[in-house]
């Protein structure tokens, strides 16, 4: 991005005090006109309680949670869309899904295996999720999007629905993907029915769910313990497949 970047994160109980642990890792994306710390607001996100119910019902292993800063080179305004994508703007796909990893993996004790990363968001970061992490399936296996949608103004090439049907098979077999939206959202119900009829016809495995509600913090605060559980699910089933191997 030519410039200095900032992120959020929220290490792990225990952290400090199991120094040979390695953690999964969860990047949350932030929506239109939004800041690295909205997940993490007491107004807004409120991440951190529900992290600590997962945490406490055992619904999602002990985590590193990143929260990057995805607003390109013209600012961020009521009006405008992060644009996560490497464009005229800024290259923010590769900031946030490559450079980042790559300086989380430096600072801190991660799990390498892409199976033990996941990205998410909300809105317009619930669409960048996606076109970020399938233009990084080498970093993230689990995809997340609330209120998210499909189809991008820029073109083919940052439009999910289409760009996923050119992705390698052997990714195709990996991806574990995750959608809701809410029902009052009526053009993000239509997208996501359409990407999850899509991911049907590919054989990638997903789940879709429509809640009461619409594009407000409160429906995102309610359901972020749902799409947090799923990446929990696949955290911990990966952890199974690779205890039964050895």
């Amino acid at each position: 991005m030519g410039g200095n970047r900032t992120y959020g994160v929220s290490l792990p109980p225990g952290y400090a005090q199991n120094p040979q642990q390695r953690y999964p890792v969860v990047f949350l994306l932030h929506g239109g006109h939004g800041e690295p710390t909205d997940w993490f607001s007491s107004k807004k996100g409120q991440a951190l309680k529900t992290l600590e119910q997962l945490y406490t019902a055992g619904k999602l292993p002990p985590s590193i949670i990143i929260t990057p800063d995805g607003n390109d080179k013209r600012g961020s305004s009521p009006y405008r869309d992060p644009d996560y994508f490497d464009g005229p703007n800024g290259n923010v796909s590769t900031a946030v899904g490559n450079e980042l990893v790559q300086v989380v993996k430096s600072r801190y004790r991660t799990l390498p295996n892409p199976d033990f990363w996941a990205i998410g968001g909300l809105s317009s970061g619930g669409w960048g999720a996606v076109n970020v992490g399938l233009r990084n399936s080498n970093n993230f296996s689990i995809l997340f999007s609330h209120s998210g949608y499909f189809r991008d103004k820029s073109g083919a090439a940052n439009s999910p629905i289409i760009y996923i049907k050119n992705v390698p098979g052997q990714v195709k077999k990996r991806l574990k993907i995750y959608l809701d939206t809410g029902s009052s959202d009526r053009y993000e119900v239509k997208e996501t029915k359409d990407f999850s009829q899509e991911l049907a016809r590919l054989n990638i495995y997903h789940v879709f769910r429509e809640y009461p509600g619409g594009h407000t913090w409160q429906y995102w605060r309610e359901h972020l313990a749902d799409s947090l559980t799923f990446v929990g699910e696949q955290f911990k089933a990966t952890q199974t497949a690779s205890t039964s191997k050895n």
